[in-house]
């Protein structure tokens, strides 16, 4: 396919942003095609394939004697959730999953709440107002249940209190609108909300005015582009997605570097000192060890790099100056693909999950997940934004902002602390 490689042309994922059809004979970055793959408004998999579970009212955690009850009572929640839109529409390919927020309705939000009224009141209560950004924020949970807590704990600060959500699904907009108008209790805060419908890459309003950023499991779904490295010279290849005409995929590599890419290279090495993790032997004697085995290839094993969440923190320094971040995403994730910082691909059929080897699969069927490195994340966030960071581990930072009681089971056992063990929390200082 090399002729076809060079021949056909090169596309972004903002220029499919237009195109109701998955794209043929072109070509583009890896990142391109994961973006597009995810978030392109008419066949991306946030777009049109994504149904967020609610498991109804909150799980009473103190009826229930141990996880074990826990877990068996959420899964006969989900299979009544799915029957009940199987019995409106029913799809052998929905792409059904829940988020910490849902599970742990109200208790998660309230936790979130706690964090923001405190270090509202300890940075610029009362001189300026309580503005909260919230990126993704899928069915709308976390903002009720923040908004909630805020005006019975208190009444001065939510006075006070302005709710922004940037969410670039159109499907999740108009549903985070609908949850706002359910009930007299959410309706009564309409007039704090705004839902802005657009991507956060393409935010260009200067907000000076001090304000809390959330972003909660939004990093995970970040474009990452692949790089390999020539096993003789440790230069970085940077890969290419190339589309033929009949809708097959082909990796290419270039030692030609896009800006971004370069970017994000020189700004890792400087925010880290040089100390970051490479996907091959980092001695001259285990690379050359390592090309002695027969057959062994001329490139590195991949690796993914955040070139999309290096551009968000872009967006937050250049436009948020006065922000504080709070975010919280996975660190590890099983079952990953080869290669290091390597992704989840995997879709639902028959309501099993479907686990594939390449993200490199129809575009907006499959999720395609990563696990946030927050060690480097730190490091580049500090270096772009020139602001302190503290990183906890979700259990940490829970016990330090939830009333654990209220998500403990007969037994002591708690999930709210121990379903996530392997996300982090980071937070601005």
């Amino acid at each position: 396919m090399s002729e076809e490689f060079q021949r056909f042309p090169m596309v972004t994922a903002m220029d499919l942003r237009g195109r109701k059809e998955r794209p043929r004979r072109v070509k583009m970055l890896m990142r391109d095609f994961i973006e597009d793959s995810l978030y392109n408004p008419n066949y991306g998999y946030f777009s049109k394939q994504v149904v967020i579970f609610t498991p109804g009212e909150p799980f009473d955690f103190s009826s229930l004697y141990d996880e074990l009850d826990f877990h068996a009572l959420l899964s006969k929640r989900y299979v009544e959730f799915e029957n009940s839109l199987d019995a409106v529409s029913p799809s052998d390919t929905r792409q059904l999953w829940y988020t910490p927020t849902e599970l742990f309705r109200p208790y998660y939000g309230d936790s979130i709440a706690r964090y923001l009224i405190a270090n509202y009141k300890l940075t610029t209560y009362p001189y300026h107002d309580l503005i909260i950004y919230e990126m993704g924020a899928g069915r709308g949970t976390l903002m009720l249940n923040i908004l909630d807590y805020i005006r019975e704990v208190d009444p001065a600060v939510y006075s006070r209190t302005k709710y922004k959500i940037i969410e670039i699904s159109t499907q999740l907009a108009t549903l985070q609108t609908s949850q706002l108008m359910q009930s007299t209790a959410a309706r009564g805060h309409a007039d704090k909300v705004e839902i802005i419908n657009q991507s956060i890459f393409d935010w260009t309003n200067p907000v000076p005015s001090p304000c809390f950023f959330l972003a909660f499991e939004v990093f995970d779904n970040f474009a990452h582009d692949i790089i390999r490295y020539d096993m003789a010279t440790e230069k970085p290849l940077q890969g290419h997605v190339l589309i033929d005409d009949l809708g097959d995929f082909y990796e290419f590599y270039s030692p030609q570097l896009d800006p971004v890419a370069a970017r994000y290279m020189r700004v890792r090495d400087a925010a880290t000192g040089g100390r970051y993790q490479l996907p091959y032997p980092s001695t001259r004697l285990g690379r050359w060890l390592q090309t002695q085995k027969p057959m062994a290839p001329n490139l590195s094993a991949p690796e993914y790099i955040p070139t999309r969440l290096m551009q968000f923190f872009d967006v937050l320094g250049r436009h948020f100056p006065a922000h504080r971040l709070l975010t919280s995403d996975f660190h590890s994730l099983p079952d990953s693909i080869k290669g290091l910082n390597s992704p989840i691909v995997q879709t639902r059929f028959q309501r099993r999950p479907v686990p594939v080897s390449t993200p490199l699969v129809h575009q907006g069927y499959f999720d395609i997940m990563f696990p946030t490195n927050f060690q480097t994340a730190e490091a580049t966030y500090q270096a772009i934004t020139g602001k302190l960071t503290r990183v906890l581990k979700h259990e940490d930072f829970m016990r330090r902002w939830a009333y654990v009681e209220d998500t403990e089971t007969q037994s002591g056992e708690n999930p709210l602390l121990t379903w996530y063990k392997n996300a982090s929390v980071m937070y601005t200082v």
